[in-house]
């Protein structure tokens, strides 16, 4: 399986991954996110012939790109009118996209400081991000916030694109000095200590398209890949952390149609008599896999974990041998156990005690600010509970990218808190179980997201013990 410093030294794994891959973007204003996802898709050849019209015929009656006549690129991703009006980004943009190594899903982020929530939206799901510096700028507080989260959320690839290149004359020096500036931020980090993420850095030039699908001549000093070369080979983070995660599932809905099929499934010519006593808990795995025989224990909140055995699974009509994270199934179980929506399954002697005590790392998402004593709905898997902030004991330095002292959290904030639940959730370390570590705080009045969550561990019995971001 490559990685990044496989892909940055030339030893390309040549059994290239066939799987889904899902990437972001990321940086400041202007750096030409936009312009660089609409490269992507033109040059590989993903833009249908009326739309690339559409899009060169907005380009010419704004001039854009002189007697030469160029397109604007930005124009295939940003889709909202304030967004062509003004040359900038607001929402998350998704695009699909396919070569002949892979398949693609993109997730365009804006880069004003007021859209970073955006940013986690899209980075949250991602197996890599590609965050944007201006070659004339360098690492500016929006890049440092933006890897800041990136190493928070444990995304398992990032790559920095040096972008308008050409603006400084392809300069070399210029390169090597922002590289070497990135670096010594992924360090300060903590980018890649956790033997999950790591970091590449590539000169690119979104407008003209050097080292974004093909390989530029005009930087003979990089030797490394094209940036689409890059997605095209990193394995996905279900690819990376299957065999370090436990069989996780969380309930979404009980199966149980008591001989009541629909009409298309009776067409198809399923039983109704066979489906009579049919009982499954169908959802998405989100950790792990899980095999007919396995031990799996059936987690309620405020009940000790019950266990018994999957004795079958089930997927769109067939019965399977096994599945894995991220299939959405339908699972079979030995005992007649009362399994509920907002319910667990996991491997059995995987999952430890539940507690109504929730220490983690927020990122604070919401205009609104984050107080003491503020009553919040927490959203864990597919079961939401009340929650009170007990405290908050501090938020990070993006300077330092130390914990200073605070007393609450601030729009883009990224601190740490203590959440008390109404009822108990199997809360694991976002550390080792990404998926199921993951939370959001929600605002009980109107239902808007307050904060991104991440689980940390309990620091003890000691109610003045803090953890660091």
């Amino acid at each position: 399986m490559s990685t990044i410093s496989e892909i940055s030294t030339g030893s390309i794994n040549e059994s290239l991954p066939t799987t889904l891959f899902r990437f972001a973007t990321a940086g400041s204003v202007d750096d030409g996110k936009s312009t660089l996802v609409g490269r992507l898709l033109h040059d590989s050849k993903a833009i249908l012939a009326d739309q690339l019209d559409a899009v060169a015929r907005t380009s010419a009656d704004r001039g854009f790109g002189g007697d030469k006549g160029g397109i604007d690129l930005a124009l295939l991703t940003d889709g909202l009118r304030a967004e062509r009006e003004q040359g900038i980004t607001i929402d998350v943009a998704y695009r699909y996209f396919a070569t002949d190594r892979r398949s693609f899903i993109l997730a365009d982020c804006p880069g004003h400081v007021q859209y970073t929530k955006n940013t986690v939206t899209g980075a949250s799901t991602a197996d890599a991000v590609v965050v944007l510096i201006d070659a004339r700028k360098g690492v500016l507080e929006q890049t440092r916030r933006h890897l800041s989260v990136l190493q928070l959320l444990r995304v398992a690839h990032v790559i920095v694109a040096v972008n308008k290149i050409d603006l400084v004359d392809f300069s070399e020096s210029v390169f090597r000095g922002i590289e070497a500036d990135v670096q010594q931020v992924g360090r300060e980090l903590g980018l890649g200590s956790d033997g999950i993420s790591d970091l590449l850095v590539i000169p690119v030039s979104a407008l003209d398209g050097d080292n974004v699908v093909d390989r530029s001549e005009r930087t003979p000093w990089y030797t490394g890949p094209a940036l689409l070369e890059v997605l095209e080979t990193l394995p996905a983070a279900d690819e990376l952390e299957s065999h370090l995660e436990s069989f996780r599932f969380p309930v979404q809905l009980v199966v149980r149609p008591q001989g009541a099929l629909a009409p298309d499934a009776v067409a198809a010519g399923l039983d109704v008599e066979a489906y009579r006593d049919y009982r499954a808990y169908a959802g998405q795995i989100t950790e792990g896999s899980v095999k007919v025989g396995d031990q799996v224990s059936v987690l309620t909140p405020g009940q000790s974990p019950r266990t018994t055995t999957v004795v079958g699974i089930d997927f769109a009509g067939d019965s399977l041998a096994e599945a894995a994270a991220p299939q959405s199934v339908a699972l079979r179980l030995a005992d007649e156990f009362d399994v509920a929506r907002g319910d667990t399954i996991a491997a059995a002697g995987t999952v430890r005690e539940a507690s109504a005590d929730l220490y983690a790392a927020l990122c604070w998402l919401s205009p609104k600010p984050l107080r003491e004593g503020q009553k919040v709905l927490v959203k864990h898997g597919t079961r939401t509970v009340q929650g009170m902030v007990r405290n908050v004991s501090g938020k990070l330095d993006l300077a330092t990218f130390k914990l200073e002292a605070a007393s609450s959290l601030e729009l883009n904030d990224i601190g740490n808190a203590q959440l008390r639940l109404a009822a108990p959730l199997p809360l694991e370390n976002y550390l080792h179980h990404r998926r199921t570590g993951a939370f959001l705080v929600i605002d009980p009045l109107d239902g808007n997201t307050l904060a991104a969550g991440l689980v940390k561990d309990h620091p003890g019995d000691h109610e003045d013990e803090r953890y660091s971001i």
